[in-house]
């Protein structure tokens, strides 16, 4: 249970850390977000915890695979909000279009492992 609470106060320190940043600077907030940040921290946390090297690869392929649709999320966010879109619709289309790449590759991955 400690180490859970750890890694909550951990994350909050995170996020806490970015939001400053990027309330003074967007720019420099922006560039530290996207810093694999959480994947390293989460890797860390694997090995720490004693996963398997294999355990570990799976979770490291895990997010590549979902690198695709995380950019076009931010992407359609990015294009949505500074043509005037509302922050809520926004975020709402730009999920939905995460969620539709996601399963799209998940479709094509079952495509090509039946290969």
């Amino acid at each position: 249970m400690a180490a859970f609470l750890i890694k909550i106060l951990t994350s909050a320190v995170i996020i806490g850390f970015v939001t400053e940043i990027a309330r003074r600077s967007p720019t420099y907030g922006g560039v530290i977000a996207a810093l694999p940040l959480v994947s390293l921290i989460s890797l860390m946390w694997l090995v720490r915890q004693g996963q398997s090297k294999m355990e570990v690869t799976a979770f490291v392929k895990s997010v590549l695979y979902g690198l695709p649709a995380t950019f076009l999320l931010l992407l359609v966010l990015y294009v949505l909000l500074s043509r005037g879109g509302s922050l809520i619709a926004s975020i709402l289309c730009a999920g939905a279009c995460w969620w539709i790449v996601w399963m799209l590759q998940q479709q094509l991955m079952l495509f090509w492992s039946r290969q």
